[in-house]
């Protein structure tokens, strides 16, 4: 049995109330295949709040730090989360990014690689362009707006698939292609 409809539920009702969650844009959602979601990195509560306020499953990349903690490794891989050695092209962390969106599930990245230390949207790593443009995925923008207080409004927008289609026929690179990842997350950012 997974865990995750569980932790979902029990996460859900515990962030939803406290931060006041409101959501956009999931009409945008596509209901099946493989989806690329972009999101801003503002907290440490972005994977659980995007986890909690998509229509589907997300499955994350994480820091490989993060996994070498016994107890938080286990909840990791029992969510479906799995490791990503910052700093350089992971074939692993790569292959199994690719296998994910193959298999018509969902990867859930933050381009900007960390989390922005003054709410501000940094620029974007070339790993959110090349799962774009190396795979059939559907590319969905999210922003993340408003701050992690208790009892305030913090919003979750969904944006439209971008159309990959012209991109890939232009064959831009990954990085040229994270940035226009990081102006459809901006355009959510300024609603």
């Amino acid at each position: 049995m997974s865990l995750y409809p569980f932790a979902r539920s029990v996460v859900a009702g515990l962030l939803r109330p406290t931060f006041r969650i409101k959501v956009e844009g999931l009409e945008h959602f596509p209901k099946e295949g493989g989806v690329l979601l972009c999101t801003n990195h503002i907290s440490n509560f972005d994977p659980p709040v995007v986890g909690v306020t998509a229509p589907r499953k997300v499955l994350f990349m994480a820091k490989a730090e993060l996994f070498k903690v016994p107890v938080l490794k286990q909840l990791l891989t029992n969510f479906g989360t799995f490791p990503v050695k910052r700093g350089g092209g992971d074939r692993e962390a790569i292959r199994a990014g690719l296998k994910v969106l193959k298999e018509g599930h969902v990867l859930g990245l933050f381009p900007e690689g960390t989390r922005s230390k003054d709410g501000k949207l940094g620029k974007g790593q070339a790993g959110a362009g090349f799962f774009a443009l190396r795979s059939t995925a559907a590319v969905v923008p999210c922003a993340i707006i408003g701050p992690y207080k208790s009892f305030h409004t913090l919003r979750v927008v969904y944006g439209k698939p971008i159309n990959m289609e012209e991109f890939r026929e232009k064959k831009i690179n990954a990085e040229e292609m994270t940035s226009i990842i990081m102006e459809e997350i901006n355009k959510l950012l300024q609603k």
